[in-house]
């Protein structure tokens, strides 16, 4: 090489040595940081090559248990068995069921709400990282707080494997179950796992050559009786319909004959969704309000 050239090279190699290490990240992945927040989300960055943390929520959505109607069976059973559990007691892994909308996951935020000053604290896991479950109970077994891990939405389709994870957890392991750790879970069907009629014909070598295969469907379907507690959230009817619908104006500071005038606007809003519940309600008083402003709104 001439000799001409070798400065140059030597300012290109050092340009690319200052480009990666301005964009490789220190060594590890980030802290836990634990002690930061009542609310963690479980996170899996990229950028550290697939390693997980948990990222601290900083300003949590907290509902009050007085906030919530129409559920006062799942909540007084939630209640209690999260009150068991900050207070050490024995208390059981949940499982919400339901129709959409009818307060399955505001009831876990209340629960937060409610007994996050005596050390309660929640981390929301995505299906997709199910198969953490056992990591993130590790990585929290020895706290002085009590976890609730939260997955909102539950439900397995054909192939997918994260409810073995989850089954880890809730049977526990050869470690065994951790004492701060419950899993609280919400789903829209009574079975987490999709069944096809074909699951249950009694047959013992199914098309792809699986001898046995009613075994598989019955550890897919028996998912949800591993969870001790199992509540299910009704449709609303119309008058309890109404009744979230009035609370939710009456946030939005309007008068009891402005909220009675409302109600064949809010049935309509109902009707053109195909179903009553909270989330519609509250839906239909979010438009209501910014159509009709008050000076007094929030």
């Amino acid at each position: 090489m001439p000799e001409t050239m070798l400065p140059d090279l030597i300012a290109r190699l050092d340009r690319i040595a200052d480009l990666l290490e301005r964009h490789t990240p220190p060594a590890g992945p980030p802290a836990d940081r634990l002690d930061e927040a009542v609310a963690f989300l479980w996170r899996r960055d990229r950028g550290w090559g697939g390693a997980a943390h948990l990222v601290p929520v900083r300003d949590p959505l907290f509902v009050r248990f007085d906030q919530l109607r129409n559920i006062d069976g799942p909540r007084s059973l939630v209640e209690r068995n999260t009150r068991q559990f900050v207070q050490g007691l024995p208390a059981n892994n949940v499982l919400m069921t339901g129709a959409r909308g009818t307060g399955k996951s505001s009831l876990v935020r209340a629960c937060l709400d409610a007994f996050h000053k005596d050390g309660l604290r929640l981390i929301e896991v995505e299906k997709q990282h199910l198969d953490d479950l056992p990591e993130i109970v590790d990585r929290v077994r020895r706290r002085p707080e009590r976890f609730i891990i939260f997955c909102d939405d539950l439900s397995f389709e054909d192939g997918e494997t994260g409810y073995k994870g989850l089954k880890t957890v809730l049977d526990g392991s050869i470690a065994g179950p951790s004492a701060n750790v419950l899993i609280y879970a919400t789903s829209n069907r009574r079975h987490l796992v999709t069944e096809r009629a074909a699951d249950n014909l009694s047959h013992y070598r199914d098309d792809s050559g699986e001898l046995h295969p009613g075994d598989t469907v019955e550890e897919k379907t028996s998912l949800s009786e591993r969870f001790g507690l199992w509540t299910h959230f009704y449709s609303f009817s119309q008058d309890e319909y109404l009744a979230v619908v009035a609370q939710w104006l009456g946030h939005y500071h309007y008068d009891a004959a402005t909220i009675d005038a409302a109600r064949q606007e809010a049935l309509q809003w109902a009707l053109s969704r195909g179903a009553r519940s909270g989330r519609i309600a509250r839906q239909f008083a979010s438009d209501y309000a910014g159509r009709h402003p008050l000076q007094a709104c929030v």
